[in-house]
């Protein structure tokens, strides 16, 4: 609900300092930090897994496909979840079997057990500790910075490449890939899980407190909007509803895009590196400045996206990424791979805080947590299938310059799809405000 200056704004009970949300969103920083980081060194074992379980590199994306694509169809459902019983609750569970699951994939014997435990079992339990529950509780903590409270959020899974997949890098390297698994499980249970479980909260309501902190009319507060309810403009009573606008099929089309190019990365960024005869520990080091490079973006994007459209960002963030792609097309192996890293780098998850931005904008709270698992759920296939597929094309020709062809193509695509989101029409940010009214006052606080 978007309230400020004038009569009947309800007045915050929220002590001086530093707003609650804010430790909320730290809480989730750390946590993803180490969850998504793991999840994200799994390109670090690819050849360890080739020579260990004698299998190919397409077999084993068929782990990292399926792992993709269950996690996309259990957005929707831990989604569904969150709306119901709580974001706080959904990834508290999600935690606890990820990190159990995570130290399961060491005790795999063969290629089809990684299948089972990391496809399924570990990617499942996944979706419900990351992305859409913890998009959603951020939703509704806050609004007029919603953008960059996301951004940080998703910045933890920035500092989780910087930290993460080198440090399994070096585990691997002192140890085996069997102890690194375990030790990354242990690291989810033991730092990540105590975070969300003490600190996160589903809603600033239960504290007594209202979203982005302070009475959402303080006209000295920067950012201040007008003094009158704003509504999102396609707000419904059931979900369903929504899968017949454009902005849900717009998004969920670029996301997908955004799904193919991330997946493909993530899982075989490293196995390029080394088929350029580059190290794994090289490419695991330039996947940290891509990291770094990503982390610095995302906060600037995330808090610019909160004055200027959102779908303009995003927009530009897919052509960029774009050309980071050309340059793995057409550079040499080390000159492309540190193009890559820059490039790559000031785009990487840089869509995500739009994405989810642009969702609550449109379409309110009251639905979010399903809408957004809908938009991430087409992510999650896209990856799914573009991490089979370059597997595929590698084990055919040792390259991968096909896969990244189609990669740019899309992302071309992903780049024109966003700039057509009609944001001025749908967004609560350009609506003319209601006049406060007991219905519209009860309707909206229901909702956004």
């Amino acid at each position: 609900m978007y309230l400020a200056n004038g009569q009947n704004s309800p007045k915050t009970n929220e002590p001086e300092g530093v707003f609650y949300g804010w430790y909320i969103v730290a809480a989730m920083f750390f946590s993803t930090l180490i969850g998504v980081g793991s999840r994200q060194g799994f390109g670090v074992f690819v050849k360890v897994w080739e020579e260990d379980f004698g299998t190919s590199v397409g077999m084993i994306s068929v782990a990292a496909g399926i792992g993709w694509t269950v996690n996309g169809l259990v957005q929707p459902v831990a989604g569904s979840l969150t709306d119901r019983f709580g974001g706080r609750r959904v990834m508290t569970f999600g935690l606890i079997g990820m990190g159990l699951a995570t130290i399961g994939v060491g005790l795999m014997p063969n290629v089809y057990g990684l299948i089972v435990m990391y496809g399924f079992v570990l990617s499942a339990l996944a979706g419900g500790a990351f992305g859409t529950p913890a998009t959603s509780v951020i939703s509704r903590w806050f609004q007029r910075k919603r953008g960059m409270a996301i951004s940080f959020v998703m910045a933890g899974g920035s500092a989780g490449g910087l930290i993460m997949v080198p440090f399994a890098a070096y585990l691997l390297v002192i140890s085996d890939w069997r102890t690194a698994w375990f030790v990354m499980g242990g690291m989810i249970l033991l730092f990540g899980l105590p975070l969300i479980v003490g600190i996160v909260r589903d809603n600033p309501a239960d504290m007594g407190l209202e979203p982005d902190g302070g009475s959402a009319g303080d006209p000295d507060e920067p950012n201040a909007v007008p003094h009158q309810i704003r509504v999102a403009p396609l707000e419904t009573t059931h979900w369903r509803d929504s899968v017949h606008s454009a902005p849900l099929w717009q998004l969920s089309v670029a996301f997908w895009v955004c799904g193919i190019t991330t997946g493909m990365i993530a899982v075989h960024f490293v196995r390029w590196a080394e088929s350029e005869d580059i190290s794994a520990g090289t490419a695991a080091m330039a996947f940290g400045v891509l990291s770094v490079i990503n982390g610095a973006g995302l906060i600037f994007v995330g808090w610019i996206s909160d004055y200027m459209p959102r779908k303009n960002l995003l927009g530009v963030v897919y052509l960029v990424r774009a050309g980071a792609f050309l340059a793995l097309i057409f550079l040499p192996g080390q000159a492309a791979l540190w193009s890559f890293a820059v490039l790559g780098g000031m785009s990487w998850l840089a869509t995500v805080p739009m994405t989810n931005g642009l969702t609550a904008d449109i379409y309110g709270l009251r639905n979010i947590g399903m809408i957004n698992g809908l938009i991430m759920m087409s992510h999650q296939l896209g990856g799914g299938i573009a991490v089979i597929a370059a597997g595929v094309v590698f084990d055919v020709w040792g390259e991968y310059d096909a896969a990244f062809v189609a990669g740019f193509a899309t992302l071309v695509l992903a780049g024109v799809v966003s700039f057509s989101i009609n944001e001025r029409k749908y967004s609560i940010r350009y609506q003319k405000p209601l006049p406060i009214t007991p219905t519209v006052a009860t309707a909206a606080s229901d909702g956004d």
